[in-house]
């Protein structure tokens, strides 16, 4: 069982209503609504929420709901104790979690991750880009000559379910999955939410012409 898993709570501190408001002609959530509903391997979607309003936006595109208590939904909430929630409550093997604040998903891409997770035998499986910050101050090396981390940009997260019911999110064995720079889009702000709906109304207009 490969349980589709998309969290948005209703208290967005950046960008308040964060999860329902409009971006490109559909609220942010839609979109990985719509990403998840297109995936085949996925044997169930639901939305993870403690909010009336974001869960009848949800039902309203299409998704089934699973209501959070309100003490699963503060600032200090972390991942896994939503992800263990929802587990009390359904049965899966392998959990798909899809931020809705990554909305910019190229087609296929979530089947694609599915697919390198199983495939791969591996325990957790995230999509990401090499990320070559560094301080100021700290670093002579051209940005050529960095080698750089794999930064996990928060737009798919893959979890074998027994990890998440023993409390382990990533397990020992852990593959990356490199996407395009428009899909490591994730909102946290006002620019991020600009940045993202450009992205998104050039798509749509291709795909209208």
């Amino acid at each position: 069982m490969i349980l589709g898993i998309i969290p948005a709570r209703g208290g967005s501190k950046g960008i308040p209503r964060k999860n329902i408001k409009m971006l490109a002609g559909r609220p942010l959530i839609a979109w990985t609504i719509k990403a998840s509903q297109e995936a085949e391997l996925l044997d169930e979607i639901l939305v993870s929420t403690e909010d009336e309003e974001i869960a009848e936006v949800s039902k309203k595109y299409g998704a089934r709901v699973l209501l959070r208590p309100k003490e699963l939904a503060q600032d200090e909430t972390s991942t896994m104790e939503v992800l263990q929630h929802i587990l009390q409550l359904k049965k899966a093997d392998i959990l798909v979690l899809l931020q809705p604040t990554s909305p910019v998903r190229n087609a296929g891409l979530i089947d694609d991750c599915i697919r390198r997770f199983i495939d791969s035998g591996t325990d957790s499986l995230a999509t990401g880009f090499v990320c070559k910050y560094k301080e100021y101050g700290k670093n002579n090396l051209r940005r050529q000559d960095i080698d750089g981390f794999f930064y996990d940009d928060g737009n798919i997260y893959i979890i074998k379910a027994d990890l998440i019911r023993e409390g382990d999110r990533f397990g020992h064995k852990i593959e990356k999955y490199f996407v395009s720079r428009e899909e490591n889009i994730e909102i946290d702000d006002g620019y991020d939410f600009w940045i993202a709906e450009q992205i998104l109304l050039k798509r749509n207009i291709g795909e209208a012409s």
